[in-house]
């Protein structure tokens, strides 16, 4: 007899675990019933969490393999930091390998892997346990991305083309934890950790709907990083007391603002071109995530801080500092945009739907393991592409073993 509700565990209990959590109230045939976190209080947090919003039942785990050995979890979410997430999925691997527990699927959060090899390494690995894969991009399960792309496509490009430029830009002031800042945890800087999105939804909504990813053909890449204010005297010393003196970014450095031009090709072999811009740098009013689309008589804009709900608070109004108006906010006070369901409008609902769905039905999900390895490809590309200066084609060669500078912790822009 199938099962009609899946049982989800969550590895993670920090910022995006909670996210995910915060999304459930929105998704069908699913109940969160474990988490794991080698922190166990922040595991008992995101535990009550999940119970104050009635969208599980679960109990903080001891490990992922005692948590992939409960009968009642059929899939995991994989939300843990970015150096620990190969050595996770080992783990669930070796679990259902040995008859240890029975999963379904295991899901993973951006980005997929540092570098090539670990990106690909995930991927053996779900495939080595027979695990259906899903990779966590939630933008390009965003309602506006959606809706647009269908629109778009069905009266833009249906009547005078296919669109041939997209622009996507994900901009805030900087991460919330201290391991984040540092390139050789994190895998890099802003590129790594941001441009993963923008990567994949400029290519998700040039891409025809219904097509296969394998339409559009990488052809180059051009990139350019730099660190433009957190490596100032003033603003490195603020991360280095928020990381109890282990963060140095006079010294070692990871990027706070990239670029990258992705050349592809489609199907009739015209040039289509990706325009990405990520940073660490953006001082407003929090989070900006920013789209456009262009084809031959037709435009498509997004901008989440463009939002529906604003509110203004003038300097008497002095309140504590904090993110309930928007992520990544930088103000309590003037005129404030207000993100009202940041799980709805960045695509955490759909995102988690989908991939509860395609479990229960026994399917790949649309956006999975294997697209994580693309971006993180293209990712790679792009950091050679502004090691070398110059414009890389695609594949270059070694980009299977290549490991950024940054993310050594040998790159520094004022020492060039």
């Amino acid at each position: 007899m199938k099962k009609k509700t899946l049982g989800i565990g969550i590895i993670g209990g920090g910022f995006i675990a909670r996210f995910h959590i915060r999304s459930w109230v929105g998704v069908r045939d699913a109940d969160i019933l474990g988490i794991f976190d080698p922190d166990r209080k922040r595991a008992e947090e995101a535990c009550a969490l999940v119970k104050s919003l009635d969208v599980g039942s679960p109990k903080a785990f001891k490990s992922v393999t005692e948590m992939a050995a409960d009968p009642a979890i059929d899939a995991l979410w994989i939300c843990a930091p970015n150096y620990t997430r190969t050595e996770v999925m080992e783990e669930i691997a070796q679990a259902v390998i040995k008859g240890r527990g029975e999963l379904r699927g295991v899901t993973c959060e951006k980005p997929l892997g540092r570098n090539v090899k670990e990106a690909r390494r995930m991927l053996e690995l779900a495939r080595k346990a027979k695990l259906l894969d899903g990779y966590l991009e939630n933008q390009v399960f965003s309602p506006a991305v959606t809706r647009g792309k269908d629109i778009v496509w069905a009266r833009g490009a249906a009547l005078s083309g296919p669109p041939y430029l997209a622009r996507a830009a994900e901009e805030h002031s900087g991460p919330h934890m201290p391991w984040f800042w540092e390139g050789t945890l994190q895998g890099g800087g802003v590129l790594n950790d941001m441009m993963c999105h923008s990567v994949e939804e400029a290519r998700f909504m040039l891409t025809p709907p219904g097509a296969p990813r394998d339409v559009l053909t990488p052809v180059s890449v051009s990139a350019y990083t730099n660190c433009l204010k957190w490596q100032e005297p003033r603003y490195a010393e603020i991360l280095a007391k928020m990381s109890g003196g282990k963060t140095d970014y006079i010294n070692r450095p990871a990027e706070d603002f990239a670029r990258s031009l992705i050349e592809y090709k489609n199907e009739a072999g015209k040039i289509i071109v990706v325009e990405t811009t990520t940073s660490w740098c953006y001082v407003g009013a929090g989070l900006r995530l920013s789209l456009e689309l262009l084809g031959p008589e037709y435009a498509l804009q997004i901008n989440t801080l463009d939002s529906g709900l604003k509110v203004f608070f003038s300097r008497q109004v002095k309140g504590k500092a904090g993110e309930d108006l928007v992520e990544k906010q930088n103000a309590e006070i003037g005129l404030m945009p207000v993100v009202a369901d940041e799980a709805t409008e960045y695509g955490y609902i759909a995102e988690n739907r989908h991939m509860v769905r395609s479990f229960l039905k026994g399917v790949r999900p649309e956006e999975n393991f294997s697209d994580g390895l693309n971006v993180t490809e293209l990712l790679m590309t792009a950091y050679m592409s502004a090691d070398k200066g110059k414009t890389v084609p695609f594949p270059p060669p070694g980009l299977e073993n290549y490991i950024p500078p940054v993310a050594k912790g040998t790159w520094n822009p004022k020492k060039k």
